[in-house]
């Protein structure tokens, strides 16, 4: 198997240009995938208040007990070539695959290559919080929504825009705003195009579950697997899925159908009915804004859930939407796609349909850690 590191002229140039931002990862097959260097940080360097996401490394710096002093992140939403998932500019990327085809695809390109976590996607997106950067992406059809002068290259070469055909982007060929630090070597389109699926996070029966700090890198990831525990509210104390007073999502609206329960963690979240767009009200569907969610009555979300981005870190006004169904197993997507306008956002959390799902606006990104 050849290493990862392979001193060769395109990883040189890409080092070279981004100054040392980015670089170049090998697979097992020797496959060249496009990869940010994610420095490790303190939950205190993105904190908004001292304490308020609590304190030490970051848990996406933290796999299997061992601190890492980076990650690495894809530069570009994940293609799948010759069976691995990789991070490449310019192509069209993966869609319309399910959770285990997409980690399959990411952990077949070798030893430490993984599906992105939501432990990485949430520490990227307390890092783009604290330096005051919300980037944008397509969220309109090859354009963003909120400055439609923005675009990037259509798969179909259509214009930016047009709801027919297929309006999916070239990875990384939009303009610089579009990458989470506003700069041309930022990690690329973490908003809109297409909703990416994370490991290591889930709700089961309305009820949080992670997999503990980065560990999903080489956990199992089976719905049955013994390493998801769920968020005691009290203490933030990861503990056995269903014991109580765990974190939960559910509705304030009693004829709501789900298996939540009693709120403990709600939003001014809404059953979908007819006025939105489909009569969900029995199959506890439950859509928000992410920056309105609450805790329940004398409960304060742990600063565990913030730091992990499942409850808001700070009140800021944005759009960002979260999707869920409180039944069942329901996978974690992160970002929006292009037909989700301001409702798209690296807050925007999609917690409703199950691990074999798939479709057009939904794809993945490969990370990697040493």
């Amino acid at each position: 198997m050849p290493t990862i590191f392979i001193k060769d002229d395109l990883r040189a140039a890409v080092e070279a240009a981004s100054g040392g931002r980015q670089t170049v990862l090998y697979t097992a097959k020797g496959q060249p995938s496009y990869m940010n260097v994610i420095p490790k940080f303190m939950l205190e360097d993105v904190a908004e208040a001292p304490g308020s996401l609590g304190v030490g490394v970051h848990p996406a710096f933290i796999v299997n007990g061992i601190e890492k002093s980076e990650f690495f992140y894809g530069a570009y939403p994940g293609a799948i070539k010759n069976g691995e998932l990789l991070s490449l500019p310019n192509v069209n990327p993966a869609r319309s695959n399910n959770f285990d085809t997409f980690s399959n695809a990411a952990r077949a390109a070798g030893a430490g290559w993984h599906l992105g976590t939501n432990a990485e996607w949430a520490a990227l997106m307390l890092w783009c919080s604290k330096n005051g950067f919300a980037p944008r992406g397509s969220t309109n059809y090859g354009r963003s929504s909120d400055a439609t002068f923005e675009t990037a290259r259509r798969v179909d070469g259509g214009p930016p825009g047009t709801t027919t055909t297929d309006p999916a982007t070239l990875t990384g060929s939009g303009p610089a705003s579009w990458r989470h630090d506003n700069s041309a070597n930022g990690i690329s389109d973490m908003v809109g195009n297409v909703w990416e699926i994370q490991a290591g996070m889930r709700l089961f029966d309305g009820e949080f579950q992670i997999i503990p700090n980065n560990d999903a890198v080489t956990a199992d990831l089976s719905a049955a697997s013994a390493a998801w525990k769920a968020i005691r509210l009290s203490d933030g104390a990861l503990v056995a899925p269903g014991t109580a007073g765990t974190a939960k999502l559910d509705s304030p609206i009693a004829t709501v159908v789900g298996n939540g329960g009693t709120p403990i963690l709600s939003a001014d979240i809404i059953n979908r009915n007819g006025t939105i767009g489909d009569n969900s009200l029995t199959l506890g569907i439950l859509q928000g804004v992410f920056n309105t969610m609450t805790a329940a009555a004398g409960v304060t979300a742990p600063a565990l859930m913030l730091a992990l981005g499942l409850f808001r870190h700070k009140d800021v006004a944005d759009g960002d939407i979260i999707h869920a169904r409180n039944y069942g197993e329901r996978m974690a997507w992160r970002g929006g796609s292009w037909t989700d306008g301001a409702l798209a956002g690296v807050r925007a959390l999609y917690l409703r349909d199950t691990r074999a799902y798939g479709a057009t606006n939904f794809g993945a990104r490969p990370a990697f850690v040493l």
